[in-house]
Order: C-alpha cells, then structure tokens, then sequence
C-alpha cells in the first residue's frame, strides 16, 4: 500500500491556531454585519406599512419604529450562535410590540396583511450572505 504525508506549511497552522482562538470574535462581527443589512430593509418597510392606508386616521406614535432593534449574539444550547431583529417590551400602554407587529404583518379581521417582514428577509437574503461572508473574509485575512 502506498503511504503519502502531506505537511501544512507552518504559516497556515498559526493562523488556524489564531483563528481558533478568535472564533467567537469573528463569528459575532460577521452576525453583527449580516445584521445590519436586514435590520435596515425591515425597518425601510415598516416605516413604509405604519399609519398608511388606513381607512381610519392613523393612530401611530412611532414607539414600533423605534422599539425595532437587534439583540446581542448569543450562543444556544447547542453552540450555535444566534442573532435576532424584533421588537424591545413593553410599550408605555401596555400592550405588545410584537402583536401590534404580527397584525400588521398578517392582518386580522376588517385588517388587510401589511407585510415587512417577510418580503425584508427574502430580498435581502443573497446581499445578507454576500456581506457575511466578505467580513469573514476580512477578518480571516487580518489574521
């Protein structure tokens, strides 16, 4: 039987070393990135749903809006590391951000659906990734 040895060179080991230590940074500022795409494109279309085309005058105040934000990254039981985008509790008149936000994303009875979710995720799915991977990129080759 034939037997070959292949040997890494020394540099790449001490950046895999280097790599292996500074996993959770990196993961988090490739999140963080990615992020960042689809909270803007959420927040563009929920601006775009609220108070419009109501059949009665818009009772807005703005506290959605502005209780849209992202979480810290976090890593679940299982160690893979998550982000979210969604709605800060509660509001001054006690009732939930993200009822108020299913309802106009799903509608509800004499309510037609105002999606922003859903279509913000689709549309910015490739240029999420592609972004996420570029700051992976960026981050490997500081390295």
């Amino acid at each position: 039987m034939a037997k070959a040895t292949v040997k890494m060179p020394e540099e790449f080991l001490k950046k895999l070393s280097r790599l292996g230590a500074k996993t959770d940074e990196i993961t988090t500022k490739v999140l963080e990135s990615g992020s960042e795409v689809i909270f803007d494109k959420v927040k563009i279309n929920l601006e775009s749903v609220v108070g419009r085309d109501t059949k009665v005058e818009s009772r807005s105040t703005g506290e959605l809006i502005d209780s849209l934000g992202v979480s810290p990254v976090k890593v679940d039981k299982n160690g893979n590391s998550n982000i979210k985008i969604g709605f800060r509790e509660p509001r001054k008149d006690g009732k939930s951000n993200a009822m108020i936000a299913n309802i106009i994303e799903y509608g509800k009875h004499n309510q037609p659906a105002r999606p922003f979710l859903k279509p913000a995720v689709r549309s910015t799915k490739q240029a999420c990734m592609d972004t996420m991977i570029n700051k992976l990129e960026e981050e490997i080759n500081k390295i």
